[in-house]
């Protein structure tokens, strides 16, 4: 079997108009909404900020006549298809045995993915389950993408342009078989469900396939600028004018807007498009400044556990209605330990008390979610811990517990430092996780704006 690392020669191919990729994501938990599709979002997004744009993507249950159908369809007008999902070893895992027998290729078993697959069960003293046998099966012609971070391993197929009819399991009568489009010579790729394996493995194998079967007419060059506390509309208003000569250049502007950020990408294809990006660029942060927090795929947590690091300053965590929140985030970037000793999350009077010193007089008079108990949680964290920084957060998460004086959505959150305490009034009228995701984002903001500015 071909390996992924040992690409074929590439095949003269003849020039597109447009290059059509379609994505195919299967799984029956998509349809129940039981699972968000976030491969359509992570793949569309890394593929444009390659140069290639998505035309088509659609999501199927796992049953053979949606698979097939959906499959010989893309093939009927697709250069290239990514298939996701459905290559486990359960019996709702489908995907690779239907799109060999719509192509009339025979499952072969590959001896260097079954000795991957007996390698991780043993790592783990697990004996291997005789179902992953069948994640060994490779239809023949089939290029393996190798998975060190599962057991599936991706395929790579290149489909020769073909007429006449397919899709039907070999032997039945061929007065049954339906007429089909013909396919027309394409590539299909099938990457595994999870994440984890997924966005790795079309990295490593998918991207280098990409460029070498596919390659752009002209260089692409793209950058995102991640903003924070400024509305979509201002920013466009602020930057349009300023980038209106390069835009006639050939750069080109996007705006994508979430809950208190907005993302500006910037791209230009062709010779000077590097050139064009980097002057776009160096306007935007003119313009923008401090309300630019990262570039491409940068996490607020990321550029706060880096701004911390590099200053070589320390941050202390009080968390009542984000509930650990905000320092689930911080320890997700590698290197946070340097920086994060430690937090509690104080849900109760009696814990916020007996772990930050909050006194009983100040809930009395105020209440728990309030200005002078957030200052409280922050400067006893700070003190407990003896760290240079402490963030400290209380609200009203809803759905019940809103009050006329503090609806469901009031949240205060304090930042305690050498400067003193600073303590931020907020209103995030969302269902519980939004809210809990949207204040946990506040606060990283207001120690960036400090970070940055101090």
């Amino acid at each position: 079997m071909k390996r992924g690392a040992d690409l074929p020669a590439a095949r003269a191919r003849p020039k597109l108009g447009r290059l059509n990729i379609e994505l195919l994501n299967t799984g029956s938990e998509l349809m129940l909404g039981r699972v968000l599709n976030t491969h359509q979002q992570w793949l569309c997004r890394r593929l444009a900020d390659l140069g290639y744009v998505v035309t088509r993507q659609v999501a199927v249950p796992d049953t053979a006549h949606d698979i097939q159908s959906a499959v010989r369809e893309a093939l009927s007008r697709a250069d290239l298809i990514i298939a996701t999902g459905g290559l486990g070893p359960t019996s709702d895992d489908v995907t690779r045995d239907l799109i060999a027998q719509l192509l009339g290729k025979k499952l072969r078993l590959d001896d260097a993915v079954l000795n991957h697959i007996k390698r991780r069960f043993a790592a783990r003293s697990l004996p291997m389950p005789k179902n992953n046998e069948v994640q060994a099966l490779v239809p023949e012609g089939a290029m393996v993408l190798a998975n060190p971070n599962g057991t599936a391993p991706g395929l790579a197929i290149e489909i020769e342009s073909q007429t006449g009819r397919a899709g039907l399991p070999p032997g039945q009568d061929a007065q049954q078989r339906v007429p089909t489009s013909p396919f027309r010579a394409a590539w299909l790729v099938m990457l595994p469900g999870p994440p984890r394996e997924l966005r790795p493995m079309f990295d490593n194998f998918v991207v280098p396939l990409l460029r070498r079967e596919f390659p752009l007419a002209a260089p692409f060059v793209c950058r995102t600028l991640r903003t924070s506390g400024i509305a979509e509309s201002l920013v466009q208003e602020k930057i349009e004018a300023p980038l209106n000569t390069l835009a006639v250049a050939g750069l080109e502007i996007g705006y994508c807007a979430r809950t208190g950020q907005v993302d500006v990408r910037l791209s230009a294809r062709g010779g000077n498009g590097g050139k064009i990006v980097r002057a776009a660029e160096a306007i935007v942060q003119k313009i923008l400044g401090a309300q630019i927090y990262g570039f491409d795929n940068e996490e607020m947590e990321t550029v706060v556990v880096r701004l911390l690091t590099g200053r070589k300053k320390t941050l202390a965590m009080a968390e009542s209605c984000t509930g650990g929140c905000i320092a689930h985030r911080v320890t997700n970037v590698p290197g946070a330990s340097a920086v994060f000793p430690g937090g509690w999350v104080v849900y109760s009077n009696e814990s916020k008390q007996k772990f930050l010193g909050v006194r009983a007089e100040t809930l009395a008079a105020h209440g728990a979610v309030s200005e002078a108990v957030a200052r409280e949680m922050a400067e006893g964290a700070r003190l407990q811990l003896g760290a240079d920084f402490a963030i400290a957060v209380t609200g009203i998460a809803g759905p019940g517990g809103g009050t006329k004086e503090k609806p469901v959505g009031t949240v205060f959150i304090g930042l305690a430092g050498e400067f003193g305490t600073v303590i931020e009034h907020k209103f995030n009228p969302y269902e519980r996780e939004t809210f809990k995701e949207v204040t946990a984002w506040q606060a990283l903001e207001m120690l960036r704006v400090r970070l940055v500015c101090s």
